[in-house]
């Protein structure tokens, strides 16, 4: 009877120890389940020429709306949207006949004045007419004259020529309509060269001189063209409070057009100390808010930031880190606010 009391009591030794290192094993899986592996990196701030970008709109050289000088109806125009131009080409014209009759008609007035006068002038130097009467016929034929040439002027506008060289980007009338004198009917613009109108806000107005250089891209060509500075304008726009810039590109082959979007890089001669970080380590909330996990201790935790400019495969971080602080940069869709990780 005593040898199964013993036996009985070893037996439960042994079944209390097994019992005991398997709560621990288990204890030691479930904590070890509930942290998250995750490759972290220390944030360091960088000196670095911050290139100013900025977007624009493509304007021609020289924009000009064209008109006649006279009205009338309009007798036909050559061009049509987007065709090239020459300085002094017939472009458009007016019906033309009853400026036509009102010169025939003032012909006819110098030449019946312009004999009274010859008549008039043989009598004069005779001593026959008065010097009054005289005076009074050789009035009439300058005015005669006079109208002579401004309806010759009222004839020669009823065709219109371009002043400039360049390209027809806008046609407001076509032929057969009827236009008032200065009535705008085509609009005409030089291309050789084309200035981008860009806005920069007055933070970084300071960073901007005239004659700089600058790059610009123009997304619809998939091109990037060299230009400068051309001016700086001296007020805000009330509305925005930024200041318009205009950067001049030669433009010889005459692909950009005015109306294209451009994008302005302008490289700053000014260092700063930046913070970037790698552009996968950037999540995003369903309302479009970035956030990042930043460790501290042996748990991450979320952080909201804003973001500037793309530095290479890294993106800059306007607000919301600071340097020395350690973010999770692998791992990072396994957490959640507070989740406790281990750095691999």
């Amino acid at each position: 009877m005593k040898n199964y009391s013993i036996f009985g009591i070893s037996l439960g030794l042994w079944a209390s120890v097994f019992l005991t290192a398997c709560g621990e094993k288990k204890s030691t899986e479930t904590l070890s389940a509930n942290v998250v592996p995750v490759i972290t990196e220390l944030v360091n701030s960088q000196e670095q020429n911050k290139d100013i970008k900025l977007s624009g709109n493509v304007e021609g050289n020289s924009t000009i709306r064209l008109g006649f000088l006279v009205a009338g109806r309009i007798n036909q125009i050559n061009l049509h949207e987007g065709e090239s131009v020459k300085q002094g080409q017939l472009i458009a014209s007016l019906d033309p006949t009853s400026y036509e009759i009102a010169k025939e008609l003032a012909d006819i007035q110098v030449s019946q004045v312009a004999d009274e006068h010859q008549r008039l002038k043989l009598m004069y130097d005779r001593k026959s007419v008065s010097e009054s009467d005289f005076n009074k016929v050789d009035l009439s034929l300058q005015g005669a004259k006079a109208q002579q040439r401004l309806q010759a002027k009222n004839l020669a506008d009823t065709r219109l020529t371009s002043p400039i060289s360049g390209i027809l980007i806008k046609r407001l009338a076509e032929p057969g309509e009827i236009v008032s004198s200065g009535m705008p009917i085509l609009v005409v613009s030089d291309i050789s060269k084309i200035n981008v109108m860009a806005y920069i806000p007055e933070s970084q107005l300071g960073l901007v001189r005239i004659g700089q250089e600058a790059e610009v891209e123009i997304a619809a060509l998939g091109e990037n063209f060299k230009g400068k500075v051309l001016e700086v304008s001296g007020m805000a726009d009330p509305t925005t409070r930024a200041f318009t810039i205009k950067v001049e590109v030669d433009n010889p082959k005459n692909l950009i057009r005015p109306g294209m979007i451009a994008d302005v890089k302008l490289a700053s001669t000014q260092a700063e100390n930046i913070i970037s970080i790698p552009v996968a380590s950037v999540l995003r909330t369903p309302e479009g808010q970035s956030y990042i996990y930043v460790v501290e201790g042996d748990q991450a935790f979320q952080r909201n930031i804003s973001l500037g400019a793309l530095v290479g495969d890294k993106i800059e971080v306007v607000t919301g880190l600071t340097d020395g602080e350690t973010i999770v940069v692998g791992g990072q869709h396994k957490l959640t606010n507070g989740t406790k990780v281990s750095a691999q």
